[in-house]
C-alpha cells in the first residue's frame, strides 16, 4: 500500500509555489469550486516512496517527473541517464525541478499543463 491518500470528495494539489502555474490552476480551481487539498513541495518535503508513487500514478518514469530544462536543473546536472535511485534523490534535495503541479483525485492523476486541465480530474 502506498504512502498518499487519496480522496474522490477533494483533489490534492502537489505543487511548487514559485510557480505561476500553480497559481493560475489554484485560482481556477478554487473559480470552479473545486475542494483542494494543497502540498507545497517546497515546504513539505516528499519522500522517495511518495516520489515514485506518484510517477506510477502519472504513469510514467521517475526521470519523466524531471524538468530538465527548469533553471535550478541545468545551473547544478548535466544531461544524464540516471537510476531511479538517483533521480528521487534528486527531486528530494531540488523539490524545484519536479514537474507540477501535479492533481490527484481517487485513483487519477494528472499533470496540470493548463489551469483548466484540473476539470479534468
Amino acid at each position: 500500500m502506498g504512502e498518499i491518500a487519496t480522496s474522490e470528495r477533494q483533489i490534492t494539489l502537489y505543487y511548487n509555489s514559485d510557480s505561476s502555474r500553480f497559481k493560475k490552476t489554484l485560482a481556477y480551481a478554487k473559480a470552479e469550486g473545486l475542494p483542494i487539498l494543497e502540498i507545497d513541495i517546497l515546504k513539505t518535503p516528499l519522500t522517495g516512496t511518495q516520489i515514485a508513487e506518484l510517477a506510477d500514478k502519472l504513469g510514467i518514469g521517475i526521470a519523466d517527473l524531471v524538468n530538465q530544462d527548469h533553471p535550478a536543473y541545468t545551473s547544478k546536472f548535466e544531461p544524464h541517464d540516471f537510476s531511479d535511485d538517483d533521480w528521487i534523490k534528486m527531486i528530494r534535495h531540488n523539490p524545484e525541478i519536479m514537474k507540477q503541479p501535479i492533481a490527484l483525485r481517487g485513483n487519477i492523476a494528472i499533470l496540470v499543463s493548463t489551469p483548466s486541465d484540473i476539470i479534468k480530474i
